[in-house]
């Protein structure tokens, strides 16, 4: 399935300690050649802090116990700099973290450094080291204390441009921790961040969506509320603006949370809009699925896509674990579609549909008109469902059509007061807590 594989394309925009799990999964699938991977790892690595582990992937693509001189030497120097960076951030968190420090800091960034350094001497490169041991520890592997040292950086420092820089870093770092709930509230600092900074030029500013998007991504698919979440993000026009200018493959992960998601059905109109607009671009099988079922209404077609849908999500890092959902939803969504276009319907037609087995289909489509409430008749003498016609009045579309006005007024009414505050207060730090 490298074919299907969107990790080559989605490398450039991550960070290389976030590409390093994306490579152990194509490993543990064997996608590409052992080999290959393991010399991309050493590549990957071989600039960072982790010696030890790089040295490990050299013995192994060597096939040696020995190892060149650069490693040691390299090692030596690595554990000297950690020292004398913790002993330097010691001195700062010692400041920090007295009692009567913390009861006497404010709000006012300014105003609490103006504090720490007339009583305890405290200087901005006193605070820049923490941003240097926070970056040392997060090239060394050691995320949890990389995460910590940034939060203290931030809170402290009054350097725009280092602080966007220490968020991009802890939200890596509690990615790579698991820290969900964690990295769910980073990457929303940052959102909140990229869409309200004065950036030098467009370019720049789709460069730092692009970054997002793929990074989200790692949230997203791991934190409870992440397909939630990934709707209300990449559906924003200046997200979805940036999805169709540089980065369309990203459709197939709006995709598979909006077909997951039943609560969000009302979105599926403007997913199908979307695909249609990007078909030239880019598709795979879980675009295809949609277009085939909502565009073409062809359901042999989207049968033969839902097969290989199994198989490209078997094969995709982030969506492996919504495999089972993705196909139950959809069978959902092909049975809706298949039963609101015909009035009497063959199980044993519609369980082919599905890729069941007879017994299995009618097992499933019992369940389905039970649990969904379908207005539907089964016949078991002539083995098929019969379903009565129901027209939505126009009262009721309309109420459907407008429901989400309230919301998107809230919505923006919170953005332009958002924004109002940090006009008033250019000095105040987007992303502190």
């Amino acid at each position: 399935m490298a074919a299907y594989d969107l990790i080559p394309r989605m490398i450039p925009y991550l960070d290389r300690h976030l590409v390093f799990p994306l490579l152990e999964f194509l490993s543990l699938n064997k996608i590409y050649p052992e080999k290959d991977l393991l010399y991309a790892k050493y590549e990957l690595l071989g600039k960072t802090n982790m010696v030890d582990f790089t040295s490990g992937l050299y013995k192994e693509i060597y096939e040696t116990e020995d190892i060149p001189q650069e490693f040691v030497s390299k090692r030596q120097e690595v554990l000297q700099t950690l020292g004398n960076l913790q002993t330097e951030s010691q001195k700062v968190l010692d400041i920090i973290e007295n009692p009567e420090v913390i009861a006497a800091l404010r709000q006012d960034k300014l105003q609490n450094l103006h504090f720490l350094k007339e009583k305890y001497g405290l200087t901005d490169d006193m605070v820049d080291t923490l941003y240097q041991f926070g970056q040392f520890q997060y090239n060394c592997g050691s995320y949890g204390g990389a995460a910590d040292m940034l939060y203290h950086f931030r809170v402290l420092s009054t350097d725009h441009e280092k602080n966007l820089s220490a968020l991009w870093g802890k939200l890596a770092s509690e990615i790579l921790d698991t820290n969900w709930d964690n990295a769910l509230e980073e990457l929303q600092k940052l959102r909140e961040t990229i869409d309200q900074k004065n950036f030098s030029s467009p370019l720049h500013q789709l460069q730092q969506r692009s970054w997002f998007i793929h990074w989200s991504i790692f949230v997203f698919f791991n934190h409870p509320k992440g397909r939630d979440g990934i709707i209300d993000v990449f559906f924003q026009p200046q997200y979805l603006n940036t999805i169709q200018t540089s980065c369309p493959w990203i459709l197939r992960y709006l995709t598979t949370a909006v077909v997951t998601n039943k609560r969000r059905k009302n979105i599926l109109k403007d997913l199908v809009k979307i695909i249609q607009q990007e078909s030239y671009e880019y598709q795979d099988p879980i675009t295809e699925f949609v277009e085939s079922l909502y565009v073409k209404f062809d359901f042999e077609g989207a049968q033969l896509k839902l097969k290989q849908c199994d198989e490209v999500l078997q094969n995709d890092f982030f969506l492996v674990a919504t495999k089972l959902d993705f196909i139950e939803h959809a069978r959902y969504l092909i049975s809706e579609t298949y039963c609101r276009i015909h009035l009497k319907i063959d199980i044993s037609e519609l369980s082919q549909t599905l890729n069941l087995e007879q017994e299995e289909g009618e097992k499933w489509i019992v369940n389905l008109i039970r649990d969904t409430r379908v207005d539907a008749k089964l016949d078991f003498k002539e083995n098929t469902v019969i379903m009565n016609q129901n027209h939505t009045s126009i009262y009721q579309q309309v109420i459907e059509r407008t429901k989400g006005l309230s919301f998107r007024s809230q919505v923006l009414a919170s953005t332009i007061e958002k924004r109002e505050a940090q006009n008033q207060n250019p000095n105040a730090d987007i992303g502190t807590e």
